[in-house]
């Protein structure tokens, strides 16, 4: 026969192997990762959709050989395709 302090070791030990388990980490529930923000599309995509005019093309060529960057640049091409638009509705 088990003696009365025998049994409470063994009662102990059985309860702690229990509990081992309750408080053992469990892994997180699948939860689904959150929505990716949806980025801007880059300028190069936004190019491909509008393709450049001849108008266009030549206004930066022109740009280019002045050396114009920033907003010179970006007036001088607007007043450039303006000028160019204006050119070619223009009956001759």
């Amino acid at each position: 026969m088990m003696t009365l302090s025998s049994r409470a070791v063994a009662t102990a030990f059985a309860s702690l192997l229990l509990m081992s388990s309750a408080f053992a980490q469990t892994p997180a529930p699948a939860t689904p990762a959150p929505a990716a923000k949806t980025a801007p599309a880059p300028a190069a995509e936004k190019k491909a959709e509008k393709p450049r005019t001849a108008a266009s093309i030549e206004c930066s060529k022109e740009a280019d050989a002045k050396g114009l960057k920033g907003k010179e640049r970006k007036k001088f091409r607007s007043e450039c395709k303006k000028a160019a638009k204006d050119a070619a509705a223009k009956p001759q």
